[in-house]
């Protein structure tokens, strides 16, 4: 299969399949763009890359948005992002129930939050994560998180 396939079937799967969480980072990447058009903004195999100035990253549907900073750390957490948006194209309309709300959770429930500090949990330990890292190395070739 060629890239090119690759890119199109990527598209398709998440302009039908994935319909209802592309809406969302749709909208959430207009309402960005339109409150500061000089984000900072690219493509990464398929999916839209825009920087906003939340401390933290998320990929929502075909759209991935990332911490605002200008270093190598960023790599890893793209490949991981994206990873999210290959799990939009599996799950379809079944991926915020199965992935988006319970990444949302574990990222900012404070006793988890708290835990992982501490060293009791890995951040990627958690099903969604993992998953994330695994098709985000599998389908870019590029090493993901680790922590």
């Amino acid at each position: 299969m060629n890239r090119r396939f690759n890119i199109y079937l990527y598209y398709f799967l998440q302009l039908t399949w994935g319909i209802i969480q592309n809406i969302l980072g749709f909208l959430i990447y207009g309402f960005l763009l339109i409150k500061n058009p000089r984000r900072k903004k690219g493509n990464f195999f398929g999916a839209k890359v825009l920087s906003w100035s939340l401390k933290e990253s998320a990929g929502i549907g075909m759209f991935i948005f990332l911490e605002d900073r200008n270093d190598d750390y960023l790599t890893p957490i793209v490949v991981h992002e994206y990873g999210h948006t290959i799990q939009s194209c599996i799950l379809g309309p079944l991926y915020l129930f199965v992935v988006g709300i319970p990444s949302f959770l574990w990222a900012h429930n404070k006793k988890l939050i708290k835990s992982r500090q501490k060293g009791i949990y890995k951040y990627s330990s958690f099903y969604t994560e993992k998953w994330a890292n695994y098709l985000g190395k599998k389908y870019t070739g590029l090493e993901s998180i680790r922590y």
